[in-house]
């Protein structure tokens, strides 16, 4: 079943990294991923990090170093290799704007 679940997404991931560019109203699209684990709005929980608030830049360079680290085995490598480089940075700006509150790590 893991496994079924780790195909399908990384089959949808690589659906969307298809598109050559990203609409300026894309990151909260795209950021609708990452939800599930690291909270609406980014805003984490006790066990996934916190993005709202962060930097772009610190945001992006950890995308990219997590795709760039190629471990296979790893949901955020899966993840990180679906996007193109404009897309991570259309997550990263959507993540950057979001207010820091509530909990998270």
């Amino acid at each position: 079943m893991r496994s079924s679940w780790v195909f399908l997404t990384a089959l949808s991931i690589a659906a969307s990294a298809h598109a050559q560019t990203v609409p300026p109203d894309s990151g909260r699209l795209l950021a609708s991923n990452c939800f599930q684990c690291h909270g609406t709005n980014g805003q984490g929980s006790g066990t996934f990090e916190r993005l709202a608030g962060e930097s772009v830049a610190e945001i992006y360079d950890e995308l990219v170093e997590m795709r760039q680290e190629n471990d296979r085995g790893e949901i955020m490598t899966v993840h990180a290799f679906g996007y193109t480089d404009t897309q991570l940075r259309a997550l990263a700006g959507y993540f950057a704007r979001q207010p820091r509150s509530g909990g998270g790590s």
